[in-house]
């Protein structure tokens, strides 16, 4: 099905991939509906940074995720929900489990059950490539062992097989899409990009990180959001897991290499115990296969890392973004 046009939820939208994927959405011309956790300061997250013609194209929806009336009330109309709603920061997971619980295996119960009540057209459910653990083989195929490391990815997997069992128990129109690791403008401090990124615009060369051996497949956003919209149109994948990633692998520390030699700084890096993962719980190598995706929705990254750090460096460089950040403060 096409989405052009199409009346459309984002769950999650005022975030990272959301707000890209909302605004991808709002360029095709399609009836936008965003969901944003209620606050009472009626913030809408990255969508709040919007120019006021495109604010005034989407239709904001504030409520939580946990709460099944308001989900159900937030999709009524809609015909394609894409789900990206979730609690996502590792470290969290290892202080608060329960509240993962709760966000992000009852809050995507609470998409599936008002989806099949309410006979939505299809469901795009954002996954991770965390669910993977370290890699078992390279590169990391749909049918590699899910074995989750941490609480995070742990309640991702448990909200991916439950999609997937709503396919199967009731023929919910229901894709998982699992994107590796997304960077761009708007990500968040937690991340590693623009950790290294922040610090290195304001400290003295020296970046703080965690493990600088593990290895990651690297997507820049809007490739990602791209990669959504095409699961959201393909008649192919659904009850499928679809990669999305790059098929390209670099080490944490090589790429804070990497980004300082774009940025013209020498560097110094010093891995702290307090960034480190527990030692089981670090996934040390994540590299995508994403020959699926290019098969079955014609989706390849149009982004390599260079071009892509690139213009994260350049949205990051610019006083008036530097200043959403706490650079060189330990975000969990």
């Amino acid at each position: 099905m096409e989405v052009i046009g199409k009346k459309v939820l984002v769950t999650g939208g005022a975030g990272f991939i959301g707000s890209h994927l909302t605004e991808k959405l709002l360029e095709m011309g399609c009836n936008v509906r965003v969901f944003i956790h209620y606050n009472s300061f009626n913030r809408w997250g990255w969508l709040d940074y919007f120019p006021e013609e495109k604010k005034k194209k989407i239709e904001v929806f504030t409520g939580d995720i946990r709460d099944p009336n308001g989900v159900r009330e937030a999709m009524k109309g809609c015909e394609i929900v894409f789900h990206l709603a979730a609690l996502i920061g590792i470290p969290y997971s290892y202080h608060s489990p329960d509240t993962y619980v709760d966000t992000n295996v009852k809050g995507t119960l609470n998409v599936l059950q008002a989806a099949r009540q309410l006979g939505v057209s299809r469901i795009v459910h954002t996954s991770t490539s965390e669910v993977y653990g370290t890699a078992q083989f390279v590169p990391i195929t749909e049918e590699h062992p899910v074995n989750p490391q941490s609480p995070y990815a742990a309640t991702k997997a448990s909200a991916d097989f439950l999609a997937l069992t709503f396919y199967r128990s009731f023929n919910t129109p229901v894709t998982v899409v699992r994107p590796f690791n997304t960077y761009g403008p708007r990500q968040s401090a937690r991340a590693i990009i623009p950790t290294i990124i922040t610090q290195l615009l304001t400290g003295n060369g020296t970046v703080t990180l965690g493990s600088t051996s593990p290895t990651r497949d690297l997507s820049f956003v809007e490739d990602t959001a791209k990669g959504f919209i095409q699961a959201a149109e393909s008649e192919q994948v659904l009850g499928e897991v679809i990669n999305l990633g790059n098929n390209a692998e670099i080490a944490m520390g090589d790429l804070a290499l990497k980004i300082a030699s774009l940025m013209g700084k020498n560097i110094l890096i010093d891995a702290a115990d307090e960034r480190k993962r527990p030692e089981k719980s670090e996934v040390e190598r994540l590299l995508a296969e994403n020959r699926k995706a290019k098969d079955l929705l014609g989706w390849q990254p149009g982004f390599g890392l260079e071009a892509g750090l690139k213009l994260t460096i350049d949205w990051f460089s610019r006083p008036e973004n530097l200043e959403f950040y706490k650079a060189g403060r330990y975000t969990v």
